[in-house]
């Protein structure tokens, strides 16, 4: 099936681009609240589930045995800027298990804010592993290898046991089947495995809630979830929207991004886990997307509706700074939300 269109975007009184897509919002129980789109497709989650994979790390008692605090979990479920704080906190993750930063095989990557590239470019440095937006994520692999007392080399394989411990724990919160023909590599390099939407949705409603799974799983998912929320710009970083909407809500929502217009949500007071993709893998038109579900289904103070709203509508610039339209949910986007 073809998707709705769900953002627009706009120059003067005309569309210019239109960007289609499907949304999942789950309860509890598995029941899908809203799908909007065909919620039954496989994505690939990408780096929007890395809470998810971080839960054996705390689940196992490394996190707790190798002392890592909330603003170190916090990068282990992060896709960061790869500011100075981030690659610094990364780089004291792996001294806390004994490693370098020769032990990571995300690869290296030039920082997103163009003034971090700058200094280590005056520096006459390259980025190395730890400015990856993965970094704290692989950080987390490497300590739990430690731990287990398992071979730290190749740990990105997906034979590996850290790499079997992060599919066991995926396959039980989605309820799906993680064989060898829906797995892709990531852009860190670790296995990725695509899953019906509405798996996803479902799998961050029992992570945000700690419904429906065992009371050491719950716990380890409440971790994650509170050094998030306590720690926001560890997962995202300046001017991003992650770390925007966590620190904005306080902890009533938990909200990651990932490659490729994925995103998932929690949203403990509802019960609803959210999952959603934009075709055409645009950043810009999935971030409306999740504010305007943010801003339908929450019962908003003045200080969040104002952060949403300009979220919801962030303005088309010129260079010069002056507004030429919107972005913007479609009609159709907005009228199937109101119903749920």
């Amino acid at each position: 099936m073809d998707n709705p269109a769900l953002v627009d975007v706009t120059r003067g009184n005309l569309t210019e681009s239109t960007h289609r897509g499907s949304v999942a919002i789950v309860d509890t129980e598995g029941r899908v609240v809203c799908g909007i789109g065909d919620v039954d497709a496989r994505v690939f989650p990408r780096s929007a589930i890395k809470a998810l994979q971080a839960l054996p790390l705390v689940e196992s008692g490394a996190a707790e045995a190798l002392d890592l605090t909330d603003a170190e979990l916090a990068l282990a479920c992060a896709s960061h800027n790869g500011e100075e704080v981030h690659a610094n906190s990364a780089r004291v993750m792996l001294l806390k298990a004994g490693l370098t930063e020769d032990a990571l095989e995300c690869g290296p990557q030039w920082p997103k804010r163009m003034e971090d590239a700058a200094r280590l470019i005056l520096a006459d440095e390259v980025p190395c592993g730890l400015h990856n937006n993965c970094s704290g994520k692989h950080a987390g692999f490497l300590g739990l290898a430690k731990v287990m007392g398992v071979e730290t080399r190749g740990y990105i394989e997906p034979e590996h046991p850290v790499q079997r411990e992060v599919r066991s724990v995926m396959a039980q919160l989605t309820g799906d089947s993680l064989s060898e023909d829906v797995c892709g590599i990531d852009g860190c390099s670790i296995p990725t495995y695509a899953s019906p939407l509405k798996s996803f949705a479902r799998a961050f409603a029992a992570f945000g809630t700690g419904e429906g799974l065992e009371p050491l799983r719950a716990d380890s998912a409440r971790q994650l979830y509170d050094a998030c929320i306590n720690e926001p710009y560890m997962v995202a970083g300046a001017d991003r929207f992650c770390t925007k909407v966590m620190e904005g809500f306080r902890g009533r929502v938990f909200v990651k991004t990932g490659a490729e217009g994925v995103f998932c949500a929690s949203l403990p007071e509802l019960g609803y886990g959210v999952a959603l993709k934009c075709d055409d893998g645009a950043t810009r038109a999935a971030e409306v997307m999740m504010a305007a579900v943010l801003e339908a289904l929450l019962d908003l103070s003045d200080d969040e509706a104002a952060l949403l709203d300009g979220l919801v509508n962030p303005p088309v610039l010129t260079r010069r700074g002056a507004q030429a339209g919107h972005i913007k949910p479609t009609q159709a986007l907005l009228s199937a939300l109101k119903d749920v």
